[in-house]
């Protein structure tokens, strides 16, 4: 029976409102072999306090001053010692209680394995499926038109990541993905919901720079030109999605 040992990382900075739902779903699954990983940036606002009534059931506890969201995972990375690695940061959530053990009952020694990501609100209600379904078969190719997979939907193998690049400090995130599938051989869609995904992060308050890096980002893997065809093709589908979204609505 394949049972990879899986690391999953969370990094936390003051947000004692959701820290404990997010914990709650790593440490209830049913799988038998997770390590798992908080990262706190020091926090000040009784963070600490709930992090430490679960402190015998951590894998490794880091609290310290950090440089920012990229540096905390690389932290995470850096003493993580699972064949595969999950990123699920405060406020989000693992799907359900035995989502990791149907992620690996999927298929045997996936360099990659990836699934759909649904959205909450800051109350824990569904907001439906991510705007941007994952693909049927995922490669590196696939996120020319955006990021398809959020990385709270992917899990992937240790030895093929590396750490993530700091010059980017909202989309490190889809270089580091993109890294590591460039050099996946397996990757495997599990077809169900693995993640819940708190919307209004730091790349929707600082939307313009995120989707500066993200340009920089996809001109690096896919070229100038196919970017910028890419991005003209991007801003269509959002303003066709929003025309739908309304007419629902009304």
């Amino acid at each position: 029976m394949f049972q990879p040992k899986l690391s999953v990382i969370t990094i936390v900075y003051n947000n004692i409102a959701d820290i404990e739902r997010t914990m709650l779903s790593v440490l209830e699954q049913t799988y038998p072999d997770i390590e798992y990983i908080i990262v706190d940036g020091l926090s000040t606002d009784g963070t600490l306090d709930v992090i430490k009534k679960y402190r015998d059931r951590l894998g490794k506890f880091i609290s310290e001053k950090d440089a920012g969201i990229y540096d905390a995972m690389n932290k995470g990375l850096t003493v993580a010692a699972g064949d595969y690695v999950l990123f699920m940061n405060s406020g989000d959530e693992i799907y359900a209680a035995d989502t990791v053990a149907k992620v690996f009952a999927t298929a045997n020694d996936a360099d990659i394995y990836y699934g759909e990501t649904e959205m909450i609100d800051a109350s824990g209600r569904s907001l439906g499926q991510r705007r941007h379904q994952a693909p049927e078969n995922f490669t590196w190719r696939d996120f020319k038109y955006g990021m398809s997979i959020s990385h709270q939907a992917i899990y992937i193998k240790r030895s093929l990541t590396g750490p993530f690049d700091r010059r980017y400090h909202l989309s490190a995130d889809i270089d580091w993905i993109l890294r590591a599938a460039k050099k996946a051989k397996k990757i495997v869609n599990v077809h169900q919901y693995v993640a819940r995904y708190l919307v209004g992060g730091m790349s929707k308050k600082r939307h313009r720079q995120s989707l500066v890096e993200r340009f920089k980002i996809m001109r690096q893997y896919y070229g100038l030109m196919p970017t910028l065809f890419n991005h003209f093709v991007i801003a269509f589908h959002l303003g066709w999605y929003w025309v739908r979204h309304k007419r629902t609505n009304d």
